[in-house]
């Protein structure tokens, strides 16, 4: 069964409304909590690629990445859960996991699937909510999230009308 139905969900999903890179976040983290993303990452089987910059590099251990010079260039490390669909993650800070989904690859219930099975595994692994905010919200209002206590991606917010 779908955590969430895409006929319910469709207008979040909507560039034109949303912005085409909503913002997804683990609040209240830790670098333990950044190490075990790095870690499920590893053994998902998840296509991935660290950069610093436009150099490449092997994903190194979380407490490197975050404990990097004030001014050095934030890294990325960019995750496809499946052929088509790209979330990148940005090390901004230990204090919250903060990564962006485009839009426009996540479009029907077969894509969206793929996007709450990958927001649930991320929660799972770290027993914490991953919520979903439109591009440049505030995180005061998510639209959606992993919820811990269900196990289930929910949604937070109404849905707008079409």
């Amino acid at each position: 069964m779908a955590d969430l139905l895409w006929d319910d969900v469709k207008a979040f999903f909507d560039p034109d409304l949303m912005g085409s890179l909503p913002d997804v976040l683990v609040p209240d983290t830790s670098v333990e909590d950044w190490q075990t993303v790095l870690d499920l990452v590893g053994v998902s089987g998840w296509k991935c690629q660290f950069s610093e910059g436009e150099t490449m590099l092997p994903v190194p251990r979380a407490e490197a990445v975050l404990s990097r010079p004030a001014d050095a260039e934030c890294p990325e490390l960019r995750v496809w859960p499946a052929a088509g669909v790209l979330a990148i993650f940005r090390f901004y800070s230990a204090e919250e996991i903060d990564f962006d989904v485009d839009l426009r690859e996540l479009q029907g219930q077969e894509r969206l699937d793929v996007f709450c099975g990958f927001l649930r595994a991320i929660g799972r692994r770290l027993g914490k909510p991953v919520l979903m905010d439109s591009e440049g919200g505030d995180h005061s209002h998510p639209l959606l999230g992993f919820d811990v206590e269900t196990d289930l991606v929910v949604l937070l917010a109404d849905p707008l009308d079409d």
